[in-house]
């Protein structure tokens, strides 16, 4: 398609190109777009029309946005900004460097203008970041008829119209109906016999992630935005929630990762951004790691004693790791979904201890037998290992577990007791009980 769309621009074959491009959705436009040279992205930004144009943009990366903002006319701005849905340029705003928000504010109506520096204040993450004004509200004594004629109305201005709002005279929410519920009424009765009083609703300030839980839990479209006196001042809606589950999940996966969240995707960021998102944490995990150090140190004539201890050493590091990082990531996972929450703390760490039970009974068997017949050490020395194996088990499954609960409940992200943190625990747990076990058993 790129070396199709590039002939025809060589060749001027704007109408051509126009109805090429009108046969594709407006996501794959947007797609095609990405892979063009600025002048070209102009050129059939320009050919698309209006409407086309407007969707297609609000696909495009913020990279690009910025780029054909700065190329066009204050005149294409404004009808760019006309015809975008309210929340989306709110978000273009936020992303946007100043003099491009100082060119798009130039071109945003006076009556728009103290909405958008309302919204502009809303903290971030928050529902009032998120939200969009274009909803459709009807009053509670209107008729199923009149509410309909509304929708036909205005419905094509509303970033949706299938959950309608009921608001007072006072805008204070007192209700939503469907339009199946609507389609489906007679024409006659009043929107107050129909619509359901039981409304899911979230605050201004409420925070992004907890707004996300609400739709994976209910399955929603759309949720009202009410302020602190119960006023509907807007929606959330599904399309939007998603880019948060997106932010929230790759957040987690990086802090899982020991590497500190960054906006820009892997292939745009430079390679000292990437360095300084990653050097903070590991830094500090070695220096962490380096107590493992002190206790190899302080067990010296141990190891000097039996030379052949030091080779299970890293087995055992990385079995215990391994088995803290899978409660944790389990427990993670459970906490972000809402499937666990911190008042079954005790429940986990009973979980998680029947768990090690059975597993470090299974692994710490095998390496007795296989210790004892591979490597043919004395049952001494596999006894220790395995005995060793056994117990660093139990405390990393439980620590594994108990870890994010204790983060979660000191208000920090979970995602950073994920396996880095618990390894580097671990493993000097490991060594501890290793050495201790060692002494006793071995007599040295």
């Amino acid at each position: 398609m790129k070396e199709q769309l590039l002939e025809l621009l060589e060749k001027k074959e704007f109408l051509h190109i126009r109805e090429l491009l009108l046969e594709m959705n407006d996501v794959n436009i947007a797609e095609v777009l990405e892979e063009l040279d600025t002048n070209n992205q102009l050129v059939i930004f320009r050919i698309l029309p209006k409407d086309t144009a407007v969707l297609v943009f609000s696909y495009l990366s913020t990279d690009t946005q910025e780029k054909i903002i700065q190329a066009i006319t204050d005149k294409e701005v404004k009808t760019l900004i006309d015809e975008l849905y309210f929340d989306d340029m709110i978000d273009l705003l936020e992303e946007m460097p100043a003099n491009i928000v100082k060119k798009i504010l130039r071109n945003v109506s006076e009556e728009e203008r103290p909405l958008v520096n309302q919204f502009l204040r809303y903290p971030e993450n928050s529902a009032g970041s998120l939200m969009t004004i274009e909803y459709v509200d009807l009053k509670r004594d209107i008729t199923v008829k009149d509410a309909l004629l509304k929708i036909k109305r205005t419905g094509l201005e509303k970033e949706t119209i299938y959950t309608c709002y009921v608001i007072d005279q006072n805008r204070k929410l007192e209700g939503i109906v469907s339009l199946r519920e609507l389609v489906v009424s007679n024409d006659e009765l009043l929107i107050s016999d129909i619509m359901t009083t039981d409304v899911v609703y979230v605050n201004t300030h409420d925070d992004q992630e907890e707004i996300a839980n609400l739709f994976k839990k209910y399955g929603f479209l759309a949720l009202p935005v009410v302020d602190t006196e119960k006023r509907l001042v807007g929606i959330i809606t599904f399309d939007d929630i998603i880019n948060v589950i997106e932010e929230e999940s790759t957040e987690d996966i990086y802090k899982m990762a020991a590497i500190v969240p960054s906006e820009e995707s892997y292939i745009d960021s430079g390679v000292l951004h990437l360095a300084k998102n990653r050097i903070t944490w590991l830094l500090f995990l070695m220096v962490s790691a380096t107590f493992t150090g002190y206790i190899i140190r302080n067990y010296e004539a141990t190891l000097s004693s039996e030379v052949i201890l030091a080779s299970f050493i890293p087995m055992l590091m990385d079995t215990a790791g391994n088995a803290g990082s899978q409660a944790s990531t389990l427990i993670i996972r459970g906490l972000s979904l809402g499937e666990v929450k911190i008042k079954d703390f005790f429940k986990i760490i009973f979980k998680e201890f029947r768990v090690s039970l059975i597993v470090g009974v299974i692994l710490s068997s095998i390496n007795l037998i296989r210790i004892m017949i591979i490597d043919k050490t004395s049952f001494s020395i596999a006894l220790t290992v395995a005995l060793s194996l056994y117990i660093t088990i139990i405390f990393a499954k439980i620590f594994g577990g108990m870890l994010p609960i204790i983060a979660s409940k000191l208000k920090l992200d979970p995602a950073i007791m994920a396996s880095p943190l618990i390894t580097t625990i671990v493993d000097a747990i490991s060594l501890l009980v290793y050495f201790q076990l060692a002494s006793l058993i071995l007599g040295i």
